[in-house]
């Protein structure tokens, strides 16, 4: 980890004081604090900041929980829904690089408002879109809160964390899209057999408006003085605030985007991006493949993806905590990048072997969900103080990039499934139609199947229109209750004879497909382990903490200066 002297650059608007009493119009809005927080405050608004994460996650994520029924509802193609995810996912992106501004603006108060914003969208307006064009507008809406928020929740993790207890803070706001994966099953899995999936959207708006009050009356972030500089260590606590107070605000640089613009910032956020590639999947497509390939229902999937959810929850905070604990990041990365490599391959050649059993399933999600937590938190860790390491007053600018290269990554990745996985289209849009179909006419065509030739005759003219003679005959060969039989299952052999084979073509083609997927996903977990190199860290814990002692003798050396009014200038 980086163990850089604390800095205090672009101040922005200079350090708060606490002057005055504000009212409570201004209480709600400024939200800078004057001191660093004691513990206890510190924590709480590491726990605002958290949980505000799972819950926003909830309210993205619930929609591909609910998938198959959002598109029956508004009479979808499959493709169709998958631009909805795409076109919200690239607002998000572009949203991403404004929040980039929140290194001048403060971070909180896009969160506390985002959350209004989307929890009103989730509770009012997706539940009642008149039609798709109107449920993708409100949902890029919902993309493009996400997108500020995406930058601005881990920049807050940051301030709040010194380096030294960084991953595990990390690792805890890691949780937040995982936990927001783990409530859309946990909720769905237990509720939509009485509840609709309209109202599955409003119990996460609902969520996302108590967390709103939440974090309007708790939620606070450190003046532009102390998150402007890195803090190693709790230890810097004084040093930090005295240089906060003495340093003169300056303007915002402009070169702050330029400096983020390197291989170990720009190239580490590609390859996390190319990483959670199966996690993506995970998220908007475990529904569909499982219910394609082997049948389960909405809630079976969301079920087994638990597994998934809850292993790397539980890695996320312990990786964290080892991490921290022997003060090195790239060794965890190496190891969790390694070993999901290795079990996401097994899920890979699982893909065409339809009698995978559920627990089997269930347990390469525990290993693929706790190892790439293993890798994640550290990575996030090591980000920051990579970007740190150019600026430590452009972490938002930094979180910004990382924010647009993985939204751009997710969009670009759900545009392609589709275009990779042909089958999944004919199969959501027909196959439980052909399904019902088949079931419904089985004794119609039990009948057909018997006299091919008759009704091959038969097929080649209109029912008004049939000859008398082959008529006689077919009554004769066919008996007249079998043929009123097959008479009354007109509706479903259509059904059969305009989708069956395409959709009987899916499900051949359907395995090899998702497999080249899966095996896609595995490549961009390769690209990841290069990049591990060039990020921020030492690789020996022996190392690390060589490096921390030396910066607090540092410290102690300028916080004894500044007691003897000789400290030297911040740079």
């Amino acid at each position: 980890m980086s163990t850089h002297p604390p800095q205090a650059a672009d101040m922005g608007n200079g350090p708060t004081t606490d002057a005055g009493t504000p009212g409570i119009g201004a209480r709600l809005w400024r939200r800078d604090l004057a001191h660093y927080p004691d513990p206890a405050r510190r924590y709480g608004y590491l726990a605002i900041v958290v949980v505000t994460t799972v819950v926003l996650y909830y309210m993205l994520y619930v929609q591909y929980a609910v998938a198959t029924s959002i598109i029956t509802n508004y009479h979808m193609s499959y493709t169709y829904f998958v631009w909805v995810s795409v076109i919200g996912n690239a607002v998000g992106a572009f949203t991403s690089l404004i929040a980039g501004f929140a290194d001048r603006w403060g971070r909180a108060n896009l969160v506390v408002y985002g959350l209004l914003v989307a929890g009103l969208l989730l509770l009012l307006g997706l539940p009642n879109s008149p039609n798709e064009t109107a449920y993708l507008i409100l949902f890029a809406a919902v993309g493009f809160v996400e997108g500020i928020v995406l930058v601005a929740t881990p920049a807050l993790i940051r301030d709040f964390s010194p380096q030294l207890g960084r991953a595990t803070a990390m690792g805890y706001w890691t949780m937040g899209p995982v936990l927001g994966s783990l409530v859309v099953t946990v909720v769905t899995s237990s509720t939509l057999d009485s509840s609709t999936w309209q109202d599955e959207l409003r119990y996460s708006g609902i969520a996302g408006l108590i967390m709103f009050v939440i974090a309007l009356l708790g939620l606070r972030e450190l003046s532009p003085g102390m998150r402007d500089q890195v803090m190693v260590s709790l230890h810097d606590r004084k040093l930090v605030e005295a240089r906060a107070e003495r340093a003169a605000p300056v303007r915002e640089s402009q070169q702050t985007w330029r400096q983020m613009l390197h291989l170990d910032v720009v190239g580490s956020a590609i390859a996390i991006s190319l990483f959670l590639l199966l996690y993506f999947a995970a998220v908007g497509n475990f529904v569909v493949y499982f219910s394609a390939n082997f049948g389960y229902s909405q809630q079976r999937t969301n079920g087994l993806a638990n597994w998934y959810w809850g292993a790397n929850a539980i890695a996320l905070v312990v990786a964290g905590l080892l991490s921290d604990l022997v003060k090195v990041r790239k060794p965890f990365m190496l190891v969790g990048g390694l070993g999901s490599i290795a079990v996401t391959s097994t899920f890979a050649v699982l893909a065409t072997h339809p009698h995978t059993g559920y627990y089997t399933f269930a347990v390469l999600f525990i290993g693929i969900g706790a190892l790439s937590g293993i890798a994640y938190a550290p990575w996030m860790a090591s980000f920051t103080e990579t970007v740190e390491r150019r600026n430590p007053a452009a972490t938002a600018t930094g979180l910004a990039v990382w924010g647009w290269i993985i939204r751009i990554v997710v969009a670009v990745s759900s545009a392609f499934v589709p275009i990779v996985v042909t089958s999944a289209s004919p199969l959501v849009e027909h196959g439980t139609e052909v399904a019902t179909a088949q079931a419904q006419a089985a004794p119609a065509l039990a009948v057909v199947d018997a006299h091919p030739e008759i009704f091959a005759q038969l097929a080649k003219y209109p029912p008004t229109a049939i000859p008398p003679a082959l008529a006689q005959q077919a009554a004769r060969e066919v008996g007249p209750a079998d043929l009123a039989l097959v008479q009354k299952a007109q509706p479903q052999l259509k059904i059969l004879r305009e989708h069956g084979p395409e959709v009987q073509k899916a499900v051949a083609d359907g395995p090899g497909q998702w497999q080249t997927w899966w095996w896609v996903t595995v490549g961009g977990q390769v690209v990841f382990i290069p990049f591990i190199f060039v990020m921020a860290g030492r690789w020996s814990p022996k190392k690390a903490r060589e490096d921390a002692e030396r910066h607090r003798g540092y410290v102690d050396s300028e916080v004894s200066a500044l007691a003897d009014g000789g400290a030297r200038p911040a740079s």
